[in-house]
């Protein structure tokens, strides 16, 4: 379905509204105040919950009937790690990890 132009740059001046009113509630709602402990809970558990969800998802039709299945995904896994351990930058270990990744599948398996 093609919308028109002007439906178009509705579509995204919404989006555009809506991304910036989430970055900016936070701001607005707690200025000059301190923040709730649930909050900053749940902004040290969060990260790491959408982390663990995102490698489940990846993995999650991952089998294990030949090397050429399984073994990409744990060097890759291996790498992300080592990257991370070594640099702890997130950038590097997941642009090093999806390099390692491709250039396994495209090359060697």
């Amino acid at each position: 379905m093609v919308l028109p132009v002007g439906q178009s740059i509705l579509v995204i001046a919404v989006c555009a509204a809506a991304t910036q009113l989430e970055r900016w509630l936070p701001f607005l709602l707690f200025r000059g105040r301190a923040v709730p402990p649930v909050v900053q809970y749940l902004g040290k558990l969060l990260p790491m919950a959408v982390m663990a969800t995102l490698v489940i998802y990846c993995l999650r039709d991952v089998t294990f009937a030949a090397a050429a299945d399984f073994v990409p995904e744990l060097i890759a896994i291996a790498v992300v790690v080592g990257l991370h351990l070594w640099r702890r930058s997130t950038f590097l270990s997941i642009v090093g990890g999806t390099v390692c990744y491709m250039a396994l599948v495209q090359l060697v398996f």
